[in-house]
């Protein structure tokens, strides 16, 4: 991607992800083409086998009530307590990165779906039929996504998204950075959930310095 653009490590399944996804949404309403946003996935928890336990469940609740305290984004933690969910990001952030293939764009528009699905709707979003169901709902071939899906290409391509974030010294999620600048060097815009005005201020102050 040449010039300005966003880098977001983020997780479909990533609670303050999703609730940092309306700052995403207001930096492209506020920049749109001029500042696009490339999404990268971070690996949350793939390959995660184990069905969540009650303890565990009630936790997570807890974790995602502090989230909502903070964005004002509603959730729906009845999934967790079915006693067979398995909390495997793998699936959502592979196919985030399948539709990423139709461009940058819809991979930003498919990943607050996907977030939206999961938290908001209680949606499993590790089955492949509500993660095609998301795909088609933007308008692409529900077929041929799950064929993409299912296809170790894509499983290659996501766990090389999950590399390229450990390269990057990413932490936690969810991260931006910007760049590059006239040196070609990236900087960071927020570590973690930060409100849009914050955000929007350190972007602002970037750009003026691109600007000078």
């Amino acid at each position: 991607m040449d010039g300005p653009h966003l880098i977001l490590f983020a997780d479909p399944m990533c609670s303050w992800c999703y609730g940092f996804s309306p700052v995403v949404d207001e930096i492209r309403h506020a920049y749109g083409n001029a500042l696009p946003v490339r999404v990268i996935m971070g690996g949350l928890r793939p390959g995660t086998e184990r069905p969540m336990t009650p303890e565990a469940a009630n936790e997570i609740a807890t974790h995602w009530s502090h989230v909502h305290e903070a964005s004002g984004l509603p959730f729906d933690a009845s999934l967790l307590r079915t006693g067979t969910f398995v909390y495997d990001t793998d699936p959502a952030a592979r196919a985030v990165v399948v539709v990423r293939r139709h461009g940058q764009d819809v991979a930003v528009r498919y990943l607050a779906a996907a977030q939206r699905a999961f938290y908001a709707e209680a949606r499993d979003v590790t089955s492949g039929e509500v993660l095609a169901d998301l795909a088609a709902e933007l308008g692409l071939d529900r077929e041929e996504f799950l064929a993409d899906w299912a296809s170790d290409a894509a499983k290659q391509e996501t766990w090389r998204d999950y590399a390229t974030s450990q390269r990057a010294g990413v932490t936690g999620f969810p991260t931006l950075i910007g760049g590059p600048n006239e040196h070609g060097v990236y900087g960071v815009v927020a570590r973690g959930y930060a409100p849009a005005e914050q955000v929007l201020a350190v972007l602002r102050d970037w750009i003026s310095r691109i600007a000078a």
